[in-house]
């Protein structure tokens, strides 16, 4: 029998071969693409809410906390409502935010007796301090948070959107959304991260309400609140 007309086991190989480093290439570059476009969401800043903030509206903001001192002094009990525009203006004169300083505060600090990994007191500052604006707005029973922090000389954008509340003398918020830059975060993933960030051991006491506040939460798109 002639095997002239029968195809040669070496020619089915190639075309097999040559299949998968294609697949193996639109693979690679495809995770590339995905990657960079992960980056450039990440790096691309949305833009702030329009948002108000007055010296007039921060004035009007510590009286009302003033009156609500001396009627807790008093032994009565009272309720404080901010609006926006109130809220972002106390936020503003009080909020300690990062300030643009010359390249040499990027110098790096002496180690501490920890170890070349142990942070130093500068390290925890500029981490704290890494913050360079927060803007606040509210609708309904929600509350919008704008955060734009600097990392590595670079700023970025968290946005988070949620529901405030108190239990047992401690600050809660539930997630409904979030973004860092135009980046979604999935919720599962936000709501993990939060709540890690809340039962953490570090956060807690930071959390704790002042011992007067009874409850906190949003109310018509303004902040509510109550004093025993």
């Amino acid at each position: 029998m002639s095997t002239a007309n029968l195809p040669s086991p070496a020619g089915n190989a190639k075309p097999k071969t040559s299949v998968l480093r294609w697949a193996f290439r639109i693979f690679r570059w495809t995770t590339y693409l995905a990657a960079l476009i992960t980056l450039i969401l990440l790096l691309h800043k949305s833009p702030p809410p329009l948002v108000e903030a007055t010296p007039q509206a921060a004035a009007r903001a510590e009286e009302k906390f003033a009156q609500v001192e001396q009627s807790v002094a008093q032994g009565q009990q009272a309720t404080v409502r901010l609006d926006e525009t109130e809220l972002n203006s106390y936020l503003a004169s009080h909020l300690d935010l990062k300030v643009d300083q010359p390249a040499a505060a990027a110098t790096p600090a002496p180690t501490t007796p920890g170890g070349p990994g142990s942070p130093t007191p500068q390290d925890v500052e500029e981490m704290r301090s890494s913050v360079r604006d927060v803007k606040v707005t509210m609708a309904d029973d929600r509350v919008k948070a704008y955060v734009v922090f600097d990392v590595h000389g670079k700023d970025m954008t968290l946005e988070l959107e949620g529901k405030l509340g108190a239990t047992n003398g401690y600050l809660q918020f539930v997630p409904v959304s979030g973004q860092i830059g135009s980046l979604p975060i999935p919720q599962s993933t936000l709501e993990a991260a939060v709540q890690r960030l809340m039962e953490s051991p570090e956060n807690r006491e930071k959390l704790r309400l002042p011992p007067d506040i009874s409850d906190l939460h949003i109310e018509n798109g303004e902040l509510v609140a109550t004093y025993k």
